[in-house]
């Protein structure tokens, strides 16, 4: 996979969206049984959107340039999107006018003082994220948590790599499937934001070549915001933990995500957390005996 062809990805996209709505669903008559499309025609798509058929076939065939706002949203209507698809739209559209500066590669570290913010975050798993969902930095609680994920040593170390190609997933995630088809969708939309990213080609490359399932979910060009939800994790240490966890953007930091893992005063989950704060505390205890001089940042690097 050397590169992500912008075209393919508005001509997939809309089609696949096209094709998950019947007549029905948009409000159209459907005449006679012998459909030979999927979904909606183009003709009817470009009716909905008050377009005309011409212009729609243009965008599908992957031409978004000069695509106003308002002809967007007639699009959003008549495909029924929901809002991570509306901005996964609007990403591509923006994407495709002529000498469209390029978007940085995602960062991979963090300035000393988000890192002093995450340290400070003592009783809740906290890290920074980009948008390819490499891990970039972590508190004390968070490399405890994401132990099994911090196993493989390739750094930066990156969820969806873990999910797909590493067993420890099935058990870890309890959702897997779940997670599964998430991690995917996230990637997706990235891929409409950064479709220059050479790490990020690199990552999907490797996944479509070691993952059948990455595969599949991938060419479904499903796409999903990441902003809040439950997460329940299966710890090797301290076992089953139902979590909540918040998703930020960092504004000083662009590209950059702070995740947040949080349990109710009191519940199962709060004292699994408090019971995998005192394991971390042992675990850098005995690492730093074994270690003489050394720091926990060191040791975790």
């Amino acid at each position: 996979m050397g590169q992500i062809d912008h075209r393919a990805e508005v001509r997939e996209f809309l089609s696949s969206r096209r094709a998950r709505i019947t007549p029905e669903q948009a409000g159209l008559p459907a005449y006679g049984g012998n459909r030979r499309v999927k979904g909606l025609r183009r003709e009817e798509v470009a009716m909905l959107a008050g377009v005309s058929v011409d212009y729609y076939v243009r965008m599908e065939r992957g031409n978004l340039s000069g695509a106003s706002d308002s002809v967007l949203d007639a699009l959003v209507g008549a495909l029924q999107l929901d809002e991570a698809e509306r901005d996964h739209l609007f990403t591509l559209a923006r994407s495709a006018g002529p000498g469209r500066a390029r978007r940085a590669s995602a960062p991979t570290t963090v300035r000393p003082a988000v890192q002093q913010v995450l340290d400070a975050i003592s009783d809740a798993p906290a890290w920074v994220r980009n948008g390819r969902h490499d891990i970039v930095a972590m508190n004390r609680l968070a490399r405890a948590l994401y132990a099994p994920v911090l196993a493989d040593p390739r750094r930066p170390a990156n969820t969806a790599r873990f999910v797909y190609l590493d067993p420890a997933a099935q058990d870890f995630f309890v959702d897997w499937e779940r997670i599964a088809q998430d991690s995917a969708s996230y990637l997706r939309l990235e891929a409409g934001r950064s479709p220059h990213d050479p790490a990020l080609i690199e990552l999907v490359g490797e996944l479509s070549t070691r993952s059948e399932l990455f595969r599949q979910r991938w060419a479904s060009h499903d796409v999903r915001l990441h902003r809040s939800g439950f997460k329940r994790l299966r710890h090797p240490v301290v076992g089953r933990l139902d979590l909540s966890f918040e998703s930020m953007d960092l504004p000083s930091e662009p590209g950059l995500v702070l995740n947040v893992y949080t349990a109710p005063a009191g519940s199962p989950a709060a004292d699994g957390l408090a019971l995998l704060a005192s394991w971390a505390a042992t675990q850098d205890a005995a690492e730093l005996t074994e270690q003489p001089g050394a720091t926990v940042d060191e040791l975790h690097g």
